[in-house]
């Protein structure tokens, strides 16, 4: 591979010219063996930022980062392999019910998640909020999981794609999170490495999304969905909606708890409903089902007889979790003190701002700010009216629990502010936009 000057790259995407395959791969091997400095890529990556990428230049990139590390070799396990990936939003637990009960139907889960930062949650320190779970599993350990569950629930390791994790926080420092090109790169990167049959994409629109617009969400859909049909991997995204939060609990804990209710059959409307949903797809995609109606009855069936469940427990026990908690008889850790917010006219709720209660969450304790802040898993926030609820003055809004008073005080001005309630009736809003296919 030829050596290129990094200040010349940079001038040259600045002004708009197109790199090389052999550019774009030298930068990103530099950059991931340290020889370029992390401020010239931070240029580079605020050049890319503005300029975008070409299609040829965002496949050259995307097997850049792919091939920076290991790649999973997942041939021995004979079910088909189908992820699901989440852009991320407030109270966005579905992963944790969606893996098992698609695990539960004969299909093999490889899940890599994340953590959380800012106001989005995270699925590890969801996971983590089980006493003595571990995401931390081994390339080689993925075969193992596999062929014994169906399912594993694990982190980016440091040899899979670690350039990707070397150049995410780069942008989260340069501000260049919002470029499509490169979360589409990034999220694709990782995807790939874990040698997928299928990828169903969950991609959040709206206030407490990263995705504010539909727009933005279908141009960063059909991105994706290009890279996985270049690299023979079939990708569907579904769009939906995160102007306020998904299910009835933000938190990491009391996510959990939510997350078994839906394993039992129960659970907020929205979450089973996108939970079905995205299970459906995946199930479909593996051809594990032959159509909708196939798979939503193996939904039903692996969720009402309790596989579902027990998929759960015995992974959560394989990976070091307390497997009591998902029977039930250990209870999750709590927080000490409840605060109630009570609506201060009658009416219906015309906003519920998923941003504000992530963010109240946030500073609650139960998020982070910076990567290396550590969490409270027992905090969060549980809702008791969404958009379109009728109230009366003085109904509960919502429960805050809390682990002190100044970190409610600091929580308090922001989810006084999250509700909105008006006098005529508002219709609540359809969770699922729009469906969008890479086959």
């Amino acid at each position: 591979m030829a050596t290129h000057s990094i200040v010349e790259l940079i001038r040259r995407k600045r002004d708009g010219a197109e790199l090389t395959a052999d550019e774009v791969a030298w930068i990103i091997a530099a950059f991931t063996s340290e020889d370029i400095q992390k401020y010239h890529m931070s240029a580079l990556l605020m050049a890319i930022m503005f300029r975008g990428l070409t299609d040829g230049e965002l496949t050259a990139w995307t097997e850049a980062m792919l091939h920076s590390g290991e790649v999973l070799d997942l041939a021995s396990v004979p079910a088909p392999k189908i992820d699901k990936h989440s852009t991320g939003g407030v109270g966005d637990k579905v992963s944790i019910p969606l893996a098992p009960i698609v695990a539960a139907c004969g299909v093999a889960v490889p899940m890599m998640s994340g953590r959380g930062l800012g106001h989005t949650g995270g699925t590890l320190d969801k996971l983590e909020s089980i006493p003595g779970f571990s995401p931390n599993i081994l390339p080689a350990d993925f075969v193992s999981g596999l062929l014994e569950h169906n399912l594993v629930l694990a982190g980016q390791t440091s040899t899979l794609v670690p350039a990707d994790k070397a150049i995410y926080a780069l942008r989260d420092a340069s501000g260049t999170v919002p470029s499509i090109a490169l979360i589409a790169s990034s999220i694709m990167s990782k995807k790939l490495a874990e040698d997928l049959d299928g990828l169903v994409l969950d991609i959040k629109v709206g206030r407490g999304a990263f995705m504010k617009t539909v727009d933005e969400a279908t141009e960063l859909a059909e991105t994706m969905a290009t890279i996985g049909r270049r690299y023979g991997t079939a990708t569907v995204a579904h769009l939906t909606a995160m102007d306020q939060p998904l299910g009835d609990r933000v938190g990491n804990a009391l996510e959990i708890e939510e997350s078994l209710e839906i394993l039992r059959g129960g659970g907020p409307a929205d979450m089973a409903e996108i939970t079905t949903t995205l299970a459906v797809e995946m199930l479909v995609l593996s051809g594990i089902a032959r159509d909708a109606d196939a798979a939503i009855s193996m939904v039903r069936r692996v969720v009402g007889n309790g596989a579902a469940l027990r998929k759960f427990r015995d992974v959560v026990a394989a990976q070091g979790g307390d497997p009591e908690i998902v029977d039930g008889t250990r209870p999750l850790v709590s927080a000490p003190h409840r605060h109630t917010l009570h609506a201060r006219s009658a009416g219906f709720v015309r906003e519920c701002d998923a941003l504000a209660i992530g963010m109240a969450v946030v500073r609650l304790g139960g998020g982070r700010v910076a990567a290396e802040d550590s969490i409270d898993p027992a905090v969060g926030v549980v809702l008791a009216a969404k958009i379109g609820d009728v109230v009366a003055e003085g109904d509960e809004l919502a429960t805050v629990h809390y682990s002190t008073s100044d970190q409610l005080a600091s929580a308090l001005p922001l989810l006084e502010q999250a509700w909105a309630i008006t006098p005529d009736p508002v219709e609540a809003p359809p969770l699922l936009i729009s469906r969008i296919s890479g086959r």
